[in-house]
């Protein structure tokens, strides 16, 4: 019980003084401020208003995070399918390998529907015998996709996993995707262990 994960150590960190803005229906944003330069280009960044809908009307997720993945160079990419029903329960019984001290970036693949999703955070709490660690990754802000941009996909700082006997070993971890609403969008569990070389 000493490596459970509680939803207190997932809680989103916030940016003092910031305040979440008015939400708007994609309809809104098409006309807000017509005239103004600089609210149509910040509209553009978003993809406010390209390409065909993709979004699934019996499917009322704002969004859906399609995969996680981790690069390392040199290898093939270890990535964590989500995307299909079932996919979630098999992530905590099958730990994936890292090799200690190996240089890696984490990577999310996912799909936005119905209206635009803002401040989308990743948060991941590791732990081991009870000792654990948090990180919290800014995504950003997403307006839906459409058929010109089907899909997104973030690619986070290098990280350097630990090396050295004792920190060898079998990691639990919990992954939450949350936006400036507080919304969770996906929160699952998984494991991994920590080894002296990659598994051949």
């Amino acid at each position: 019980m000493a490596d459970k994960i509680t939803d207190e150590e997932l809680q989103a960190e916030h940016t003092e003084g910031f305040k979440v803005g008015e939400k708007k229906t994609l309809d809104e944003y098409q006309k807000l401020d017509a005239d103004d330069d600089a609210m149509r280009r910040w509209k553009e960044s978003l993809g406010v208003g390209s390409g065909n809908s993709l979004a699934d009307p019996n499917d009322k997720r704002t969004c859906i995070i399609l995969s996680l993945g981790l690069e390392v160079e040199g290898r093939p990419d270890i990535t964590l399918d989500l995307s299909h029903p079932g996919q979630l329960e098999a992530l905590k019984d099958k730990p994936f390998t890292i090799k200690e001290g190996a240089t890696y970036s984490m990577k999310v693949k996912f799909r936005v529907q119905h209206q635009i999703l803002s401040g989308l955070k990743y948060l991941q709490m590791v732990k081991r015998m009870g000792v654990g660690a948090k990180n919290q990754e800014m995504i950003g802000s997403f307006s839906p996709n459409t058929s010109d941009k089907p899909h997104y996909e973030k690619k986070f700082a290098p990280e350097d996993a630990p090396s050295g006997m004792l920190v060898r070993g079998h990691y639990k971890a919990t992954s939450k995707f949350v936006d400036d609403d507080n919304v969770t969008h996906l929160q699952f569990e998984w494991s991994f262990d920590i080894k002296k070389d990659w598994e051949k």
